[in-house]
């Protein structure tokens, strides 16, 4: 501001430059030497650091706000000092696992969680946690048969193996066949004139059927052809 405190033709050269900003700094015949700094007025916030390159009246917007402790900065205002670690590509935790930034503050950094998702107890901080999945936990075999999960890792799935109990027939990702009625053997296992019983076709039950003469029920062998005898 400017005050010319006489005005008489004669006075010349008295007029006082006084800054707006600051009334205290003035300067007579003259223009003062004023600043502003636009920092003082916390134009960035809490958690952000100011900085005025130019405090010139005249030079206004070039105050730089950057995210304490970090490089993330913004000219002529707020910085955006979030930084969900989670929201990360490709994702930190992979499938399988919940992710979890506990302060997204810009200048945390490596504080995410991975947890399980099948096992909430199984977790990791900054990076994934060890998960396993036993596909076998759930009985996809049924009843008679052994079930093996060939590899339990959350991403892998359908290899498991299900194998009836006591033999080898075997099917990779369902139930496996475990019936073996030996009566429909072929060759037919009793032969002719003889009557064949598998009393049990589950696929570990071998060598228990029965032949029968179909001329006298009373004779008959177990596993093998009977002697059957015809008196004519």
């Amino acid at each position: 501001t400017c005050n010319d405190p006489d005005t008489a033709a004669n006075k010349l050269h008295d007029f006082t430059c006084t800054c707006d900003n600051d009334m205290s700094v003035k300067k007579v015949d003259g223009p003062a030497t004023c600043t502003k700094d636009e920092c003082s007025t916390g134009p960035c916030g809490t958690g952000q650091d100011c900085n005025d390159p130019n405090n010139s009246p005249s030079s206004t917007g070039d105050y730089t706000c950057t995210c304490t402790g970090t490089t993330i900065k913004v000219t002529g205002g707020p910085a955006t000092c979030t930084n969900d670690e989670c929201t990360a590509t490709p994702a930190p935790c992979g499938t399988g696992q919940t992710c979890n930034d506990p302060d997204t503050a810009a200048n945390k950094l490596h504080d995410f969680t991975c947890t399980c998702d099948n096992d909430m107890s199984v977790k990791k901080v900054d990076g994934p946690a060890t998960c396993t999945k036993d596909e076998c936990t759930s009985n996809p075999c049924g009843n008679g048969q052994d079930c093996k999960d060939l590899d339990a890792s959350p991403s892998s799935t359908g290899d498991y193996v299900c194998t009836c109990t006591g033999t080898n027939i075997k099917v990779t990702g369902g139930p496996a066949t475990c019936t073996n009625d030996e009566c429909t053997a072929m060759p037919a296992p009793c032969g002719t004139g003889q009557t064949c019983n598998d009393p049990d076709t589950a696929a570990n039950k071998l060598h228990d059927f029965t032949c029968t003469c179909d001329n006298d029920m009373s004779v008959k062998k177990v596993d093998g052809p009977a002697t059957c005898t015809k008196d004519e």
